[in-house]
């Protein structure tokens, strides 16, 4: 069972949570009807994202097999045939198509748009996988990208707007984490050779300003975001002091990458560092309060 979940890639589920992010900032947490359809939007994108993945490792087989780390993948060690990967894949995207059928039956609601958006990530990896992610920056854009995409679509299955400078804030801080994966890439790969076609067109200096950078822009996107009327009248003014948390995560995220290279896969340092945990729960903590108990 272990090789399938290694497979299905579940660990990288976490990305999906990205779909309550319109739930949760807009202090309808405790809306059933709401919390059931972000639920829904959860499940789909996870399966979804779960395709991807799954034709990403069928495409780079021999590449994955060169790699220290990726060679260990189900596809790559053999662990898992070709026939049941694709087999597996088919059965994800037939169970996608059928959840987004039965949740406009079960909510009556005609979801067009939230399944616009899952087609469109569909459609945007297939060409990722293929070409795109071999081309600098535009790979780390549709990375991005796909982190904007989960947004929206828990937007728009619950029907919530998002705020401009919350989807500008996801997809630079997107951008951050794959800079990250990029400079660890870098960094392997000056010990076991090149893996990946794109990383011709970084190198750990560029990869370092641009990660600079875009630490920058996440820090100003969220401090705009606290500081816009529409959230301060949403929450309260004292929401502005969440920035505290996100300046102390950033940092200890650049720590990792800048000091430690330890941040080839992002999503390991929600898994492993206690600190960043620790400021997670108190930034999550801090916003319940101040949507919930405003007075």
């Amino acid at each position: 069972m272990k090789k399938y979940l290694k497979l299905l890639r579940v660990e990288q589920w976490v990305k999906n949570l990205f779909v309550f992010v319109p739930l949760f900032f807009s202090g309808n947490i405790t809306n059933l009807d709401l919390l059931t359809k972000s639920i829904f939007a959860f499940i789909i994108f996870s399966f979804a994202a779960s395709a991807v993945y799954i034709l990403n490792d069928y495409n780079d087989i021999e590449a994955d097999s060169k790699h220290p780390e990726k060679r260990r993948r189900p596809l790559a060690s053999g662990a898992i045939s070709k026939s049941t990967a694709i087999a597996i894949l088919a059965g994800l995207i037939i169970a996608d198509v059928a959840l987004v059928f039965f949740a406009q039956l079960y909510f009556h609601e005609f979801l067009w748009k939230f399944g616009a958006i899952i087609a469109m990530y569909f459609v945007m990896n297939i060409a990722y996988t293929l070409k795109l992610k071999h081309v600098p920056i535009i790979d780390i854009f549709i990375i991005a990208t796909g982190f904007v995409l989960r947004v929206l679509a828990g937007g728009y299955i619950t029907g919530i707007n998002i705020s401009q400078w919350a989807i500008l804030l996801t997809f630079v801080l997107a951008l951050v984490l794959a800079i990250g994966k990029r400079r660890g890439e870098l960094i392997n790969a000056q010990v076991s050779g090149k893996t990946r076609k794109a990383l011709d067109g970084y190198n750990v200096q560029f990869a370092d300003i641009a990660l600079s950078i875009s630490v920058t822009l996440a820090i100003v996107c969220y401090l705009m975001f606290t500081l816009s009327p529409e959230v301060q009248g949403r929450f309260h003014e004292r929401v502005f002091y969440t920035v505290i948390f996100v300046v102390f995560a950033f940092l200890r995220y650049l720590q990792q990458t800048l000091v430690y290279n330890r941040t080839e896969s992002p999503t390991k340092i929600v898994y492993r560092d206690r600190y960043i945990q620790v400021t997670l729960v108190l930034w999550v903590a801090t916003f319940l309060i101040q949507i919930y108990f405003k007075k």
